[in-house]
Protein backbone atom coordinates (compact mmCIF):
# COMPACT_ATOMS: atom_id res chain seq x y z
CA UNK A 1 0.00 0.00 0.00
CA UNK A 2 0.79 3.06 -0.63
CA UNK A 3 -1.35 6.04 0.93
CA UNK A 4 -0.36 9.79 1.27
CA UNK A 5 -2.09 12.80 2.49
CA UNK A 6 -1.10 16.73 0.47
CA UNK A 7 -1.51 19.85 2.40
CA UNK A 8 -4.21 22.31 0.45
CA UNK A 9 -4.27 25.22 2.56
CA UNK A 10 -4.71 26.63 7.14
CA UNK A 11 -6.04 23.04 8.20
CA UNK A 12 -7.41 20.70 5.16
CA UNK A 13 -5.68 18.05 3.25
CA UNK A 14 -6.61 15.64 0.57
CA UNK A 15 -6.05 12.42 1.12
CA UNK A 16 -4.67 9.85 -1.65
CA UNK A 17 -4.90 6.23 -1.89
CA UNK A 18 -2.95 3.81 -4.11
CA UNK A 19 -5.61 3.34 -6.06
CA UNK A 20 -6.41 7.16 -7.09
CA UNK A 21 -9.51 7.35 -4.79
CA UNK A 22 -9.30 10.88 -3.07
CA UNK A 23 -11.00 12.30 0.77
CA UNK A 24 -11.10 15.79 2.60
CA UNK A 25 -8.56 15.76 5.77
CA UNK A 26 -9.75 18.35 8.14
CA UNK A 27 -11.41 21.62 7.37
CA UNK A 28 -14.85 21.99 7.03
CA UNK A 29 -16.88 19.32 5.98
CA UNK A 30 -13.66 17.12 6.07
CA UNK A 31 -13.07 13.85 7.79
CA UNK A 32 -11.14 13.66 11.29
CA UNK A 33 -8.38 11.20 11.12
CA UNK A 34 -9.97 9.13 13.87
CA UNK A 35 -13.47 9.22 12.18
CA UNK A 36 -11.31 7.67 8.91
CA UNK A 37 -9.98 4.89 11.38
CA UNK A 38 -12.89 3.83 12.14
CA UNK A 39 -14.30 4.47 8.82
CA UNK A 40 -12.22 2.15 7.88
CA UNK A 41 -12.93 -1.06 10.39
CA UNK A 42 -16.73 -0.36 9.31
CA UNK A 43 -15.79 -0.72 5.49
CA UNK A 44 -13.51 -3.14 5.70
CA UNK A 45 -15.90 -5.86 8.14
CA UNK A 46 -18.61 -4.60 5.16
CA UNK A 47 -16.93 -6.12 2.42
CA UNK A 48 -16.19 -9.34 3.82
CA UNK A 49 -19.49 -9.75 5.46
CA UNK A 50 -22.18 -8.63 2.64
CA UNK A 51 -19.61 -10.80 0.10
CA UNK A 52 -20.32 -13.91 2.70
CA UNK A 53 -24.30 -13.50 3.10
CA UNK A 54 -24.26 -13.11 -0.68
CA UNK A 55 -22.44 -16.48 -0.84
CA UNK A 56 -24.89 -18.10 1.53
CA UNK A 57 -27.78 -17.17 -0.50
CA UNK A 58 -29.61 -14.10 2.03
CA UNK A 59 -31.42 -11.94 0.58
CA UNK A 60 -30.30 -8.43 1.81
CA UNK A 61 -32.21 -5.09 0.95
CA UNK A 62 -30.53 -3.11 3.81
CA UNK A 63 -27.32 -3.17 5.36
CA UNK A 64 -25.35 -0.77 7.65
CA UNK A 65 -22.36 -0.77 10.05
CA UNK A 66 -21.75 1.19 12.69
CA UNK A 67 -18.97 1.64 14.91
CA UNK A 68 -19.11 2.78 18.38
CA UNK A 69 -15.51 3.60 19.99
CA UNK A 70 -14.76 4.83 23.39
CA UNK A 71 -11.56 6.71 23.36
CA UNK A 72 -8.95 8.68 26.13
CA UNK A 73 -9.89 11.99 27.80
CA UNK A 74 -6.08 13.22 27.72
CA UNK A 75 -3.35 13.59 25.13
CA UNK A 76 -3.21 11.28 22.97
CA UNK A 77 -6.67 10.40 23.20
CA UNK A 78 -6.07 6.57 22.00
CA UNK A 79 -8.70 4.57 21.37
CA UNK A 80 -9.71 2.42 24.46
CA UNK A 81 -12.68 -0.10 22.79
CA UNK A 82 -14.50 -0.30 19.83
CA UNK A 83 -18.33 -2.40 19.38
CA UNK A 84 -19.22 -2.87 15.77
CA UNK A 85 -22.88 -2.78 14.90
CA UNK A 86 -24.64 -4.90 11.84
CA UNK A 87 -27.97 -4.00 11.04
CA UNK A 88 -28.75 -6.41 8.34
CA UNK A 89 -32.72 -6.46 6.85
CA UNK A 90 -34.10 -8.78 4.10
CA UNK A 91 -36.59 -11.49 4.21
CA UNK A 92 -35.85 -14.50 5.82
CA UNK A 93 -32.89 -13.81 6.61
CA UNK A 94 -30.69 -16.84 8.77
CA UNK A 95 -29.17 -15.53 12.05
CA UNK A 96 -26.91 -18.08 11.77
CA UNK A 97 -25.88 -17.10 8.35
CA UNK A 98 -25.29 -13.99 9.69
CA UNK A 99 -23.20 -14.84 13.01
CA UNK A 100 -21.14 -17.25 11.24
CA UNK A 101 -20.09 -13.86 8.71
CA UNK A 102 -18.83 -11.48 11.10
CA UNK A 103 -16.98 -14.46 13.39
CA UNK A 104 -15.65 -14.94 9.50
CA UNK A 105 -15.06 -11.25 8.99
CA UNK A 106 -13.65 -10.25 12.71
CA UNK A 107 -11.98 -13.90 13.04
CA UNK A 108 -9.90 -14.21 10.18
CA UNK A 109 -10.41 -11.89 7.03
CA UNK A 110 -10.66 -7.79 7.89
CA UNK A 111 -7.02 -6.91 8.42
CA UNK A 112 -8.27 -3.49 9.85
CA UNK A 113 -10.15 -5.86 12.84
CA UNK A 114 -7.20 -7.96 13.44
CA UNK A 115 -4.83 -5.17 13.64
CA UNK A 116 -7.12 -3.14 15.93
CA UNK A 117 -7.90 -6.70 17.97
CA UNK A 118 -3.99 -6.53 18.94
CA UNK A 119 -4.57 -3.29 21.04
CA UNK A 120 -8.37 -3.08 22.52
CA UNK A 121 -11.07 -4.84 22.41
CA UNK A 122 -13.57 -4.62 19.59
CA UNK A 123 -17.13 -6.23 20.26
CA UNK A 124 -19.37 -6.92 17.58
CA UNK A 125 -23.37 -7.08 17.77
CA UNK A 126 -25.98 -7.58 14.88
CA UNK A 127 -29.31 -6.42 14.47
CA UNK A 128 -31.73 -8.71 12.30
CA UNK A 129 -34.59 -6.69 10.32
CA UNK A 130 -37.73 -8.07 8.20
CA UNK A 131 -39.07 -6.17 5.54
CA UNK A 132 -41.35 -4.48 8.04
CA UNK A 133 -38.36 -3.01 9.98
CA UNK A 134 -39.30 -4.89 13.22
CA UNK A 135 -36.59 -6.50 14.90
CA UNK A 136 -36.86 -10.05 14.54
CA UNK A 137 -33.45 -11.19 16.41
CA UNK A 138 -29.98 -9.56 17.65
CA UNK A 139 -27.25 -10.97 19.52
CA UNK A 140 -23.40 -10.78 20.04
CA UNK A 141 -20.80 -12.41 18.51
CA UNK A 142 -17.28 -13.51 19.81
CA UNK A 143 -14.69 -13.74 17.11
CA UNK A 144 -11.89 -16.81 16.94
CA UNK A 145 -9.08 -15.11 16.00
CA UNK A 146 -6.69 -16.89 13.25
CA UNK A 147 -3.97 -14.54 12.82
Amino acid sequence: MNEKVVWQNDMVFTGVSESGASVQVGGEGGFKPTELFMIGLAGCTSMDVISILKKKQQEVTKFEVRVESTRRDSHPHAFLSAVVHYSVTGEAIDEAAVARSIELSGGKYCSVSATLEQSIPVGFMYHIYNLEGELVSEGEVVTKAEY
